[in-house]
C-alpha cells in the first residue's frame, strides 16, 4: 500500500499528471479545488473513490483512491477543526482510520495552524485509541516555532500522539530529531534558501514495522509544480 501526501499549491487538475506516475493507492492533496472544478486531462487516471472537504472551492482537501480502498467520512467529524478529517478506509488489504490533514483555519482566534491539530488529537482521542491509524498531510508546523508557554504547540502534538503509540514515520525511519530535520518539505516562495519541514506522516506503532519505504521528493523535480514536496510511505502488507 502506497500513500502519498502533497500540498499541490492549487490547480490540482493541471498537476495530476505529474504525481499520478508515482502510482499511489491513496493520494491526499492539500489546496485541491472543489470536485466541480476538477476537470482532468485525458491522460490522467480517474480515481476509484474520492472525498473533498473545505469551505473554499478553490483550495480544499482532496483524498483520492487509485486502488480498491473506499472512503467514508466518520460521523464524529468536527467541521470546525480545519481541516483535520477522520476517514474510515476499507476494501483493500488493510482497514484503518486515516486523518487527512491541512491545518489552516484563519478564523480560529486560538491559532491557525498546529493549534488545529492539537484540538483534533484531543477531540478525536477515542479514535486514536482504536485500531490502525494514519495521520498525514500539511501540518503547517515545526518544533522550531514552539511557544513554550502556549498549550498546543508542535511538541505537545508530537508528545500527545506518542502517548497513543503514534509516531512520525520520517523521524523514526530516518532517525531524525524534531526541529532538526535534514529534509525540507516546503520552500517559502519556492526559494531553495528558505526551506522548512511542515508535512508529516504519523502512524500507529503496529504499522511502523510494516513500512517498506519512505521518500521525500526533491526540490529540483517538484518546485515547478508547488512550494511543497510530496511525501510517500509504502507499507508491506
Amino acid at each position: 500500500m502506497k500513500i502519498i501526501t502533497w500540498n499541490c499549491q492549487g490547480a490540482f487538475r493541471k498537476k495530476a499528471d505529474f504525481i499520478l506516475p508515482q502510482r499511489p493507492d491513496i493520494l491526499v492533496v492539500q489546496e485541491c479545488e472543489h470536485p466541480d472544478k476538477l476537470v482532468f486531462s485525458s491522460t490522467a487516471q480517474r480515481p476509484n473513490d474520492f472525498l473533498w472537504l473545505g469551505d473554499n472551492r478553490n483550495k480544499g482537501l482532496g483524498v483520492f483512491s487509485y486502488s480498491d480502498y473506499k472512503f467514508q467520512l466518520l460521523d464524529q467529524h468536527n467541521a470546525d477543526l480545519k481541516i483535520i478529517s477522520p476517514i474510515s478506509v476499507t476494501g483493500g488489504q488493510l482497514d484503518f482510520t486515516l486523518f487527512a490533514i491541512w491545518a489552516n483555519n484563519r478564523n480560529d482566534p486560538d491559532g491557525q495552524y498546529v493549534e488545529q491539530v492539537w484540538k483534533a488529537v484531543n477531540h478525536y482521542d477515542h479514535l486514536l485509541n482504536s485500531g490502525l491509524t494514519i495521520l498525514t498531510g500539511d501540518f503547517n508546523s515545526n518544533k522550531i516555532w514552539d511557544k513554550p508557554r502556549r498549550v498546543g504547540n508542535h511538541s505537545h502534538v508530537v508528545d500527545r500522539l506518542a502517548e497513543k503509540n503514534i509516531f512520525s514515520v520520517y523521524h523514526k525511519h530516518l532517525e531524525q530529531e524534531q526541529g532538526k530535520e535534514s529534509h525540507p518539505t516546503f520552500f517559502l516562495y519556492r526559494n531553495k534558501n528558505k526551506p522548512y519541514h511542515l508535512d508529516y506522516f504519523f502512524v500507529s506503532a503496529d504499522l511502523i514495522d510494516k513500512i517498506d519505504s519512505f521518500e521525500i521528493g526533491t526540490y529540483e523535480h517538484w518546485i515547478t509544480h508547488s512550494d511543497h514536496i510530496p511525501l510517500t510511505t509504502t507499507f508491506k502488507l
